[in-house]
């Protein structure tokens, strides 16, 4: 998968892409992400990327023209339906408080593109015209951070997880808190016996059918427990 991450503060994404299965994912290749700086199509010599909001207001907006140019220099024109798979057109999504909220359901299917194009939003956002050229808006959450950057960091690492290869074991994934609507079961290893507290018995039996039985009950009791709106859903 490829994935271009449009920012006006480029230097924020050296270590979390650097590290961890992000980084061992870009070294063999499954995930090629590229920060591109917005800035650096900025015309201006003082390569000014915000301006004042027409209408008044408090903060700044970040220009139409230096985001355009480059989500064109990835090669994106507009808004692109004429692809018989849409997967395997490039998917421009911008990060805003505005947007749907991120959910499994989203990761999932973010995951089956060839091609993800991710715009940092900052100050007051982005001019709406942008909102020409941008497939999907997507929030982390009902609350406002300094930028899209963190939310672009968030984004990537949990699609990089839905891809195969980039966690060991494909297991693993199936059975996180959300993949199939719980949470996940309590988690425990050596020594069996700590400060007193023990590992429930059934873990320790080695029959896989009744330990599997067990996991599902617990990931439904924490759920209910926990979060009662997923079982709703």
């Amino acid at each position: 998968m490829r994935i271009d991450i449009l920012t006006i503060f480029p230097a924020m994404f050296k270590g979390p892409f650097t590290e961890s299965l992000i980084g061992k994912a870009s070294k063999k290749e499954i995930l090629k992400i590229s920060i591109i700086d917005i800035r650096s199509f900025c015309k201006d010599k003082h390569k000014k990327v915000d301006d004042r909001p027409f209408g008044g207001g408090a903060g700044m907006v970040i220009k139409a023209e230096p985001v355009y140019s480059a989500i064109r220099s990835i090669g994106i024109k507009k808004k692109n339906n004429s692809y018989k798979n849409i997967y395997l057109k490039p998917y421009v999504i911008y990060m805003s408080p505005q947007g749907k909220t991120l959910d499994s359901k989203i990761v999932k299917n973010l995951a089956k593109f060839k091609h993800l194009v991710i715009i940092c939003g900052h100050y007051e956002g982005v001019d709406e015209r942008v909102m020409n050229y941008v497939d999907e808006e997507i929030s982390i959450g009902d609350y406002v951070l300094t930028g899209g950057e963190i939310p672009a960091m968030v984004l990537t690492d949990a699609v990089a997880r839905m891809l195969p290869g980039v966690v060991k074991e494909e297991d693993s994934v199936k059975n996180d808190s959300f993949y199939n609507g719980l949470l996940d079961y309590p988690h425990y290893t050596r020594p069996a016996v700590f400060k007193g507290y023990k590992v429930p018995e059934i873990l320790l039996s080695g029959d896989h059918k009744k330990i599997s039985e067990w996991c599902l009950k617990e990931a439904y009791r924490r759920t209910k427990e926990r979060r009662p709106d997923l079982l709703k859903k």
